[in-house]
């Protein structure tokens, strides 16, 4: 418990402090990219069979395009025409009569032989173009984004771990080169196996350099300044839906779109290898030398410059001596091993997987709103940053329990809501749409603050890559429920619902954390759930004694 008290001598919240939020916001917002371009890279245009004689044929018999389609290429219910059948013979009596019969008839259609023709006005290129993703292959532009979000899970599986044992800024840096190696290779890839492979790879590297960064605030931070040094990074997620259209708006090829949001990892991970390691990491793995040395960088950045020399080894010993006994586990066990951890873990997995759920399937499904790709995604990116902002001050005003209660609560009921606007009242859907993503995007900033809070520090990581794992399990399965659509149209915004109802009534079971002090030990996180007081250190300044930094005695 001590900890909070050497940060503050070091600076508290300093320039050190501040220098570190924005860069997590920058890589953040980066790294969210990395999430949503496939909304564009992957976008399913207009297409119809390849007809290879068209020109000639269109030449000889003196006919408009549009006039040759419609005599091989049968139009379907909604007058558009078919993308995966074409007439085996032309049917030039659709030229002058509206009769739609022989549309109708299927002993007169044929499969796509000769590949496809796709519509190039929104983009030059994309993955489905690339590699014909559609028709009898349309399941596999799921699975690219779903593979991606394997990556995640495996990711957060392995890096959490190895966060807490080798430390949270050697994980940073692997994560960073990972990020800019295999997001630049996915885009000059020949194949689709292989651009599904670096996908993966990419997105363990997200896992990794999030995941870390999450830790390596909270373990930086004093408790006056951490919710908002944990929830300003999260202003990446959105910012990246804004940055990511933008990008996408000016790059119409998918390669050069997938390229343009993977080289800035290389200058970032460069700028990784200044972070400074967790002192309250090194300190429970027995390597106080090197805490103190961070200690007193981050006193010097902070203009603590005389107090950095007076840290010392008993300093430490003083303010960490319970915790310091401790050792980081790597252990998915000890996130269940005792009854308050295990309580805390289980609703948290709930929490994560269903905020999860519900966020992705408004995310990555843009293409149903009727409206344009990049009007969804900006309104999508513009509310969520509203959302985020506003949960920031909600935490420190009504509490992490009931913010995030009542934002899956409100998400649950409007995407019930939007199964009985029509189809075709686009604003309304998008705005319900819209508002909805922006409460997910909402749990989503308060989750990563609360979870945080509520591990302690020896299993902090572990905890958090396993919660992350158990939310790419949701982004995963979310594409998979959409499919349901295809035989009950209303059961998928009713699984999305419940899931996110049952989520909010379940947060508010959870231990309020507002304005308490990080936890190092299991130990103290069993003393609190029981409802006991914990051991006391005094919170008073520090003075100096023969050189040396001690706490005042009261």
């Amino acid at each position: 418990m001590g900890f909070n008290y050497l940060i503050e001598a070091v600076g508290g919240v300093g320039c050190f402090q501040i220098i570190f939020i924005i860069f997590s916001l920058l890589s953040t917002t980066m790294s969210a990219c990395q999430i949503f371009v496939q909304n564009f890279s992957a976008h399913v245009t207009a297409h119809h069979c390849h007809l290879p004689f068209l020109s000639n044929e269109t030449r000889r018999v003196n006919l408009t395009h549009k006039d040759f389609l419609k005599a091989f290429i049968p139009v379907g219910a909604n007058q558009q025409l078919e993308r995966c059948f074409r007439f085996t013979t032309p049917q030039w009596g659709l030229l002058t009569t509206n009769d739609t019969e022989v549309n109708r008839t299927e002993a007169v259609r044929e499969p796509c032989s000769d590949g496809w023709t796709y519509d190039t006005s929104l983009f030059s290129s994309t993955i489905v173009s690339e590699w014909d993703l559609v028709c009898n292959l349309q399941d596999l532009r799921q699975l690219s984004q779903s593979v991606f979000m394997a990556g995640v899970l495996l990711g957060a599986i392995v890096f959490g771990r190895l966060a807490d044992r080798f430390g949270r800024r050697a994980l940073i840096i692997l994560s960073y080169l990972q990020m800019s190696v295999a997001g630049t290779c996915a885009a000059f890839l020949p194949s689709f196996i292989l651009y599904c492979s670096f996908r993966f790879l990419t997105g363990m590297a997200f896992s990794g350099l999030h995941l870390s960064s999450i830790s390596l605030i909270l373990e930086w931070m004093p408790i006056r300044g951490r919710t908002m040094a944990v929830s300003l990074p999260g202003q990446g997620f959105p910012l990246g839906q804004l940055l990511v259209a933008g990008v996408a708006y000016g790059i119409r090829d998918w390669r050069w779109l997938q390229f343009a949001v993977s080289a800035p990892f290389y200058l970032i991970f460069l700028l990784s290898w200044f972070i400074p390691e967790s002192a309250r990491w090194l300190i429970l793995n027995d390597r106080t030398p090197e805490a103190i040395n961070n200690l007193r960088k981050v006193a010097r950045i902070n203009g603590k410059q005389e107090e950095s020399q007076k840290l010392t080894v008993e300093l430490i010993e003083t303010h960490m001596k319970e915790a310091s006994s401790m050792t980081p586990s790597t252990s998915f066990l000890d996130l269940v091993r005792t009854p308050g951890i295990r309580r805390i873990s289980c609703c948290l997995m709930f929490l994560w997987f269903s905020t999860s759920l519900g966020f992705y399937a408004l995310a990555m499904d843009l293409q149903n709103f009727g409206l344009s790709l990049f009007l969804v995604q900006v309104c999508f990116g513009t509310f969520d940053i509203f959302a985020t902002q506003a949960s920031i001050s909600a935490m420190d005003f009504f509490g992490r329990r009931l913010s995030l209660s009542f934002s899956l609560l409100i998400a649950g009921l409007l995407i019930i809501a939007n199964i009985f606007v029509p189809q075709e009242m686009h604003m309304v859907r998008t705005a319900l749409a819209t508002t909805g993503k922006g409460c997910f995007a909402s749990a989503f900033s308060i989750l990563f603050t609360f979870s945080g809070e509520l591990y302690p520090t020896v299993i902090r990581q572990t905890g958090l890559g396993f919660l992350s794992m158990i939310a790419r399990a949701g982004a995963i399965l979310a594409p998979l429920i959409h499919m349901i659509a295809n035989y009950v149209s209303f059961l998928p915004p009713v699984i999305f619902s419940a899931s996110a109802i049952m989520a909010g009534l379940t947060a508010y079971t959870l231990l309020e954390t507002r304005n308490s002090t990080l936890l190092d030990t299991v130990e103290e996180v069993e003393i609190r759930v029981k409802g006991k007081p914990l051991p006391e250190v005094e919170a008073v300044p520090l003075t100096q004694k023969n050189g040396t930094i001690l706490p005042q005695t009261v």
